[in-house]
């Protein structure tokens, strides 16, 4: 069962952040040859996403970063969202680490 969390994902700013993936016993897995991805929903069924970039930041700690340039967070509407970061191991098994609920909070300054 993926971790639940909430992120805050500020309109006009530049959004990051690490997510520490482990095994059930908290140590740490060695991403070697994984890939990741990340997608921002309105809803579950909704047709559109918006792609975070999702990358493994550290193989041997298992450090996956979900980012969001600011030119990006630009085209959010400010609201809630849902999302999930799904792993894919070298043999191609997929895995959620992680999902919740994404608040665009809207910006003012806007250069």
């Amino acid at each position: 069962m993926a971790a639940f969390s909430e992120l805050n994902l500020e309109q006009y700013a530049n959004f990051s952040t690490t997510v520490n993936v482990e095994d059930s016993s908290g140590t740490a897995i060695n991403l070697s040859g994984y890939s990741a991805a990340s997608q921002i929903r309105k809803s579950y069924y909704s047709t559109t996403a918006t792609n975070f970039t999702a990358s493994v930041t550290g193989v041997a700690n298992g450090e996956v970063t979900i980012s969001m340039t600011a030119a990006n967070t630009a085209n959010m509407t400010p609201g809630r969202y849902l999302y999930d970061l799904v792993i894919t191991s070298p043999t191609s098994i997929k895995t959620r680490v992680i999902e919740g609920i994404v608040v665009v909070l809207p910006g003012v300054t806007q250069s």
